[in-house]
């Protein structure tokens, strides 16, 4: 009990930057893990079958994206209640909070992996995949929707433990998992050629392996909070109260990978080369956003358990903290991508892959790293209103980046060409902030309380 409690007090009490930093730390690093296995998929068949390959695993991410970011954003709305009954030291309901949510994200992920499967072809088809690498794409979203469930409980499972102030946990099984996933792409992509079914082979079992382990550490943990009563299995009032910080959440979560999904048909449009090309540049973009989304993710849980605790202005400190690690980031990933661009690219071609594709992924890092700041800003202030439980402006927010991004890209890339899509990405994080910021301003979420 003892090690309970002083995990609760290292978010409530000492420096907040400190405290927010190396509690995003392992936030951070165990994203950029979960990242490095989406991407092993890439780079691997990439390397070792080849351009179309590439395009047809590019083709499905937008999709699975989507899927990973509704089970992220549940997961994080759904620890907010967590995170503020653990603030409060109201130890039955935190364990029945827990309870609720995994039980409510295993029966939609359920739901979501039936539709998927049945539907893939469909979306594929709408979204105007090439012809000649639609089949491996459905392929790879019929073995990836059968471990669905696995992917969503995962993260739901490590968004309870980052709600506990246990950030390390996830980071370990990330680590697990991604050296076990990228080791069976290798074995199956090179030693037994299952080449597009393989990788997505790999990451099911990867996935799933985890999900069962922090399942089980979660349980142990658990056992260690002594509770006033005995916690309930399942709790309507907190399904209901869940839901409303939940929704909010998935969508702000899944705004980049909706917008992605949606401006697939538009990138199609210019041929499989070019979406080789793009969808290495999107691969490194989802590595590039994680200290962003991860450290909003970690002001989340900070003002979260804070306001449970009756403390807004330490939340304020901790919000200025986690924009002065943005910026820290902003810099350093800008002078990456500045310098090492056309090796990042390679990585993911062959030597014999087209010009298009490589001008495409070229182009797109050059100009895109000069504005992840903008989306870390966003996820900080973003990440105050959703701890707070003051979701409906931050919606909506997410909703008009979303709307114009896609706007953008479909009237203006048939003018202007397929860089018109890179365009409307930092505009509609721009805007996207500055209406998040305006709220925060009023001082209103301060007094915003879901338990």
């Amino acid at each position: 009990m003892k090690q309970e409690n002083n995990s609760k007090q290292n978010m409530l009490t000492g420096n907040p930057g400190k405290t927010l930093f190396f509690f995003a730390l392992p936030m951070i690093l165990g994203n950029l893990f979960q990242q490095f296995y989406n991407m092993a998929d890439s780079m691997i068949v990439g390397q070792y079958v080849g351009e179309d390959a590439l395009a047809a695993v590019g083709a499905s991410y937008s999709l699975t994206t989507v899927f990973i970011m509704v089970a992220i954003g549940g997961g994080i709305g759904a620890s907010v209640i967590t995170s503020q009954y653990l603030g409060a030291q109201s130890y039955s309901k935190m364990k029945t909070s827990i309870y609720t949510a995994l039980i409510n994200f295993l029966i939609i992920s359920v739901l979501l992996a039936a539709g998927g499967f049945l539907l893939n072809r469909n979306i594929l088809t709408a979204l105007k995949t090439p012809d000649n690498i639609i089949d491996d794409a459905v392929l790879y979203l019929e073995i990836y929707f059968c471990g669905l469930p696995f992917l969503f409980m995962y993260n739901i499972l490590s968004a309870m433990f980052n709600a506990l102030g246990k950030s390390k946990i996830p980071l370990g099984l990330l680590i697990f998992s991604s050296l076990l996933n990228v080791a069976l792409d290798l074995y199956m992509v090179k030693v037994l050629d299952w080449q597009v079914a393989g990788v997505a082979i790999a990451t099911v079992i990867a996935q799933g392996i985890s999900a069962l382990i922090s399942f089980g550490i979660l349980l142990r943990i658990l056992k260690r909070y002594e509770a006033e009563e005995r916690a309930k299995l399942y709790d309507v009032e907190m399904l209901v109260r869940g839901t409303k910080i939940a929704i909010p959440s998935i969508v702000q979560q899944s705004i980049v990978s909706i917008g992605m999904l949606l401006v697939q048909s538009v990138v199609n449009g210019f041929g499989s080369s070019v979406l080789a090309g793009y969808s290495a540049g999107m691969r490194i973009e989802s590595i590039c956003i994680v200290p962003m989304i991860a450290t909003g993710n970690a002001v989340s849980t900070f003002t979260a358990q804070n306001l449970g605790a009756g403390q807004p202005e330490r939340v304020k400190k901790g919000y200025h903290a986690g924009l002065a690690m943005i910026a820290v980031f902003a810099v350093i990933i800008c002078i990456i991508l500045q310098v090492f661009h056309g090796s990042i690219i390679d990585a993911f071609l062959k030597g014999d892959g087209g010009l298009d594709a490589y001008q495409t992924g070229n182009n797109y890092l050059t100009f895109i790293g000069w504005f992840f700041a903008l989306i870390g800003v966003k996820a900080c202030t973003d990440g105050v209103l959703r701890g707070a439980g003051d979701v409906n402006v931050y919606m909506a927010a997410n909703l008009v980046n979303l709307a114009f991004r896609v706007s953008f890209a479909n009237l203006c890339a048939p003018i202007f060409g397929v860089q018109a899509v890179w365009w409307a990405v930092p505009i509609g994080w721009g805007v996207n902030f500055l209406l998040s910021f305006i709220w925060y301003r009023t001082g209103r979420w301060s007094r915003k309380r879901v338990i």
